[in-house]
C-alpha cells in the first residue's frame, strides 16, 4: 500500500515539471494536486494525529489541558461578563461557551494556517507530495482539538439544562461551509505567508481586533437597530451560521447570505492565487 501510495504521489508530482505554464495548465495542475489530496486523505489524518501527539508529549492530559483551559475561561468571564452585561447567567453562559469554543478554532486555524508551508519546509522539499495535504493536515488538526473543547459545550449545557432542540441541526450546512473555508484559508495564507514573512504578525493583529467586534463575548442583540453592521464583518456572518442554531435560534437570512457570499469569494480567491503560484511555494518556504 505505501509503495502503492508514493506511486500516485510521484505520477502526480511529476506533472510539476510540464513546462506548459498557461492559464488552463495551471487550473488542471491545481485540480489534480487537490485531488491527490483527497485520495491521500489517510495520510493526512495520520501526520495530523502525529502533530497532536508530538505537540501533547511527555503531558498525561494532552489536548485536554486546552479543554480545561477554555472551561475555566467560560466559568470566570462568563460571571464577570454577565454583571457587566446586566444579563442573567442562566442564559449568557451557553452563549459565551459556544461563542470561545468556535472562535478558539477559527483563530487557531487562521494562525497555523499562516505557517502551514512553512512549518514543514524540510519535509517539501524532501518529499514530493500535493501541497493541498499540508493545508488538510492543518485543518484535521485544528478538528481534533475542536472535538476535545466541545466538551465544555456539552458541560455547560448539561449544568444549566439548556438544550438546543431540533434547529441545532441547521447548524450541518454551516459546518459543511466551515470545512470547505478552513481548506481554502491554510491554501490562501500558506503560500501567501511563505512569500511574505510579514503577513503572520498582521494576521495576528486582525484576528485580536475581529474578536472584539465579532459578538463573540457580547450578544448581537446588544447592538439593537444596528444589528445590521454585524453581516458586513465575515468572522461574524460565519460564526453565526454556526452557534445561532446551537443556540436554538435561526440566522436571518441577511447573515447566510453574507456567509456565502464570503465563503464563495475566499474560495474563489484560494483557487486562482493557489493555481497561480503554486509550483513556487517549494521555493518560497
Amino acid at each position: 500500500m505505501t509503495v502503492a501510495l508514493r506511486h500516485d504521489v510521484t505520477r502526480a508530482s511529476a506533472l510539476d515539471l510540464t513546462p506548459d505554464l498557461s492559464f488552463g495548465a495551471r487550473q488542471r495542475m491545481a485540480l489534480l494536486d487537490l485531488t491527490e489530496t483527497l485520495r491521500l486523505w489517510q495520510l493526512c489524518w495520520t501526520l495530523a494525529w502525529l502533530d497532536i501527539k508530538l505537540r501533547y508529549r511527555g503531558s498525561m492530559l494532552g489536548p485536554f489541558w486546552l479543554t480545561l483551559s477554555t472551561g475555566a475561561m467560560v466559568g470566570s468571564m462568563g460571571v464577570v461578563y454577565a454583571i457587566l452585561f446586566r444579563m442573567d447567567l442562566h442564559e449568557y453562559l451557553p452563549f459565551l461557551a459556544l461563542s470561545l469554543v468556535l472562535w478558539g478554532y477559527l483563530s487557531g486555524l487562521v494562525m497555523e494556517g499562516c505557517v502551514s508551508f512553512t512549518a514543514v519546509e524540510g519535509m517539501i522539499r524532501s518529499v514530493r507530495m500535493p501541497y493541498s495535504l499540508y493545508a488538510g493536515r492543518v485543518v484535521i488538526r485544528n478538528l481534533v482539538v475542536l472535538a476535545h473543547n466541545v466538551l465544555v459545550i456539552v458541560v455547560v449545557y448539561a449544568l444549566l439544562g439548556v438544550w438546543p432542540g431540533a434547529n441545532m441541526w441547521v447548524a450541518l450546512p454551516g459546518l459543511v461551509m466551515w470545512l470547505i473555508d478552513s481548506l481554502a484559508v491554510c491554501m490562501l495564507l500558506g503560500p501567501l505567508c511563505a512569500r511574505f514573512r510579514d503577513i503572520p504578525p498582521i494576521v495576528g493583529s486582525v484576528m485580536q481586533m475581529a474578536f472584539f467586534i465579532s459578538a463573540v463575548i457580547w450578544k448581537p442583540a446588544q447592538l439593537s437597530r444596528h444589528q445590521w453592521i454585524l453581516t458586513i464583518n465575515p468572522f461574524f456572518s460565519l460564526l453565526e451560521v454556526v452557534r445561532a442554531p446551537l443556540l436554538g435560534e435561526l440566522p436571518s437570512f441577511s447573515t447566510w447570505a453574507s456567509a456565502v457570499f464570503y465563503s464563495v469569494a475566499l474560495c474563489g480567491v484560494t483557487w486562482l492565487l493557489f493555481a497561480r503560484v503554486r509550483e513556487r511555494i517549494a521555493f518560497w518556504v
